[in-house]
């Protein structure tokens, strides 16, 4: 974490000369010219999660896909997106995460063209799940890069707060402009426009950024690797099939992969790792915070078109004036880190998120409604970007630079499983209920007990004395 408190963690020789030379507070020319590559490549891969969902009848119509079976459009993506994320976090550390980075924007290429050109739903579908792959591939790839290239503490705050604004408005961007290139142009658009970008990344990459270094004879634990990716696949398939059997076998899976790290001499995840209440208590203020808000979005736009019968570029509009909220918290997250900790942002940002879902709980079918609604996305979604800021800082802070891939892959499985989820598991609470108006309020009250709930357990998880019992271990010790 960022401030004095938060930063005792367990002491190394890295840490002390990084105290003795603290890192600079301004990015040189370089630096900049880094951070607009990696950024640019994730806001591109959040643009690529959302460009379709407003677009989705268009597309099953172009291939010939029928009405049913549209969100597999969107699953097909998410599946391997949130399944492989961590494989490919450790897979940086050990191969390079500049090799692993270029591969997936080569994965990225490929997919785009195969549904630029997609005429049939195989193409179409083929295209979706290669994308989800280069999503796992470069976000904690580019993710890692970012956080050893620059140093912990303010400016890397600044960096992710960066980051966090860009993710937000590249769903956004997304979203607006995924309608805007179907009714200019094609659905084949929204493909396509992936390509040029991601080959000048391909050129720029090995100008701008080194390989990183590899860890020596450290091998791919295989075994904890196959069961973690099986199992997640296995619970995000169960989720949205809302496939029992599939839930059970993964939930095994996963804890298999548990038992195996425990006795691997070289684990795909460090259980010394997964127990750091940094990374533990940081990893489920992030899956709260993606899973609860994207829900909430979610529910929105049911009631936006559903009940107040707003048309879709009229709901992407109410949701992309907000949007410049979440854009400004990402600039500003990172100095309210540096000057309150993170574990302080973490919480109130939050709290906040719960408390700006609250209103839409009690919204009627009158179009006044959008005074209040418009109001609380301001609010919602400038804290929400402010606590991804501090989930992210929180989850990668104090870790050697050799396992920040593993971290950011942590962080990014969080954040792709928990999207994956909620909107689903929010949803099917939704349709408890016989009127829609009714379950949208329910599902909403759900959201807000739920993240108020968490907030508690975060907060005291997240005490900065469990931290300090950790800090005064010697290096090399047990804790």
């Amino acid at each position: 974490m960022s401030n004095k408190k938060d930063t005792t963690v367990t002491f190394t020789k890295g840490n002390n000369a990084a105290k003795d030379n603290p890192p600079p507070l301004r990015f040189t020319r370089k630096q900049r010219l880094i951070l607009f590559l990696l950024l640019g490549a994730g806001f591109m891969m959040s643009v690529d999660f959302s460009i379709l969902n407003v677009a989705l009848p268009e597309v099953g119509a172009g291939v010939g896909l029928g009405t049913a079976a549209l969100p597999w459009i969107m699953s097909a993506y998410a599946l391997p997106a949130a399944g492989f994320t961590l494989l490919f976090g450790r897979m940086a550390d050990l191969l390079g995460r500049r090799k692993l980075f270029l591969s997936a924007m080569v994965v990225l290429v490929i997919a785009s063209l195969i549904g630029g050109f997609a005429v049939n739903p195989q193409m179409l579908l083929t295209a979706r799940v290669l994308q989800g792959l280069a999503t796992a591939m470069a976000i904690p790839a580019s993710m890692s890069l970012l956080t050893t290239t620059f140093a912990e503490g303010p400016l890397r705050a600044r960096v992710l707060g960066f980051n966090g604004a860009l993710l937000s408005g590249g769903f956004t961007v997304g979203a607006l402009l995924g309608g805007s290139l179907v009714s200019l142009l094609s659905w084949q658009a929204a493909f396509f426009i992936n390509v040029p970008v991601a080959l000048a990344i391909l050129c720029l990459t090995p100008l701008l950024i080194s390989e990183s270094k590899h860890l020596g004879q450290a091998k791919l634990d295989l075994p904890g690797a196959i069961t973690v990716t099986s199992g997640l696949l296995a619970v995000v398939y169960a989720v949205i099939e809302k496939n029992l059997a599939f839930g059970i076998v993964g939930l095994l899976l996963l804890a298999a992969f548990w038992m195996i790290e425990l006795r691997s001499s070289a684990p795909l995840a460090s259980v010394r790792i997964l127990k750091r209440p940094t990374v533990k208590w940081g990893n489920l203020a992030g899956f709260v915070v993606f899973a609860m808000e994207p829900a909430m979005i979610f529910l929105t736009t049911l009631y936006l078109q559903n009940i107040l019968h707003l048309s879709p570029l009229t709901t992407g509009l109410i949701f992309g004036i907000p949007g410049l909220a979440a854009i400004a918290a990402g600039v500003i997250a990172g100095r309210f880190i540096g000057r309150f900790g993170s574990r302080k942002v973490l919480a109130v940002g939050i709290t906040i998120q719960a408390l700006a879902t609250l209103p839409l709980i009690f919204l009627g079918t009158a179009p006044i409604a959008l005074a209040i609604l418009i109001p609380a996305l301001f609010i919602g979604f400038f804290a929400h970007v402010s606590s991804i800021v501090a989930f992210t800082v929180t989850g990668t802070s104090g870790l050697p630079n050799d396992e920040q891939g593993l971290a950011t892959g942590l962080v990014s499985m969080t954040q792709q499983v928990a999207i994956t989820i909620g909107i689903p598991a929010l949803g099917a609470i939704a349709a408890t209920q016989s009127a829609e108006l009714a379950g949208i309020h329910l599902a909403l009250s759900v959201n807000v007990i739920l993240t108020l709930v968490s907030v508690v357990f975060i907060w005291f998880g997240l005490r900065p004395r469990r931290e300090h019992r950790t800090a005064l271990v010697p290096e090399g010790a047990t804790a």
